[in-house]
């Protein structure tokens, strides 16, 4: 479902989380008004990769364990529960239906949930459950950045909307 009727940008990929949805792991979204705000000329694309890859909400955590996305795609890494439980097939089935989303709706730009194992673009949890963050980049964003797509954090499309640049124009 896309969102916002002023179609003067070019659509835009968004964590549904950032929108408010409550789809992540534990049940709740989040409340970012200057982030809605900030998306008003754009054509929003609101994505759960998780929810699309049929986990359900809420779920137990998860982390990717032995690197990062695009070491998952590679056959080097994995999505696991702190129990161990593998849910590798469910985070890839979600990055390939977001991309295909993308690809369907002409997005070029991602705006995706930092730390998240499946849409973090610059620093991931580091598999140990233990609250650490380590650099790397989610299943989704791997899979996006592949693609061609550009992936942004939250806080680093603010940032390059704060300065008044076109976000597609800055590395994030």
């Amino acid at each position: 479902m896309m969102m916002n009727s002023k179609h003067t940008m070019p659509p835009v990929l968004v964590s549904a989380c950032l929108l408010g949805n409550p789809c992540r792991y534990n049940g709740t979204g989040y409340d970012l008004p200057v982030l809605v705000d900030s998306l008003r000329e754009f054509t929003v694309i609101p994505v759960c990769p998780e929810v699309l890859g049929e986990l359900p909400v809420p779920r137990p955590p998860a982390e990717l364990v032995g690197g990062d996305g695009r070491d998952l795609w590679q056959g080097k890494a994995v999505v696991q529960t702190e129990d161990g439980a593998d849910l590798t097939a469910e985070f890839k089935a979600g990055a390939r239906r977001t991309l295909e989303l993308g690809k369907k709706y002409g997005a070029k730009m991602a705006i995706l949930k930092e730390h998240s194992p499946s849409c973090g673009s610059l620093r991931i949890h580091d598999g140990s459950f233990g609250g650490r963050l380590v650099p790397g980049m989610g299943v989704t964003s791997a899979l996006l950045k592949s693609n061609g797509i550009t992936v942004f954090s939250e806080k680093n499309w603010l940032k390059a909307r704060g300065k008044g640049m076109c976000p597609a124009n800055i590395d994030g």
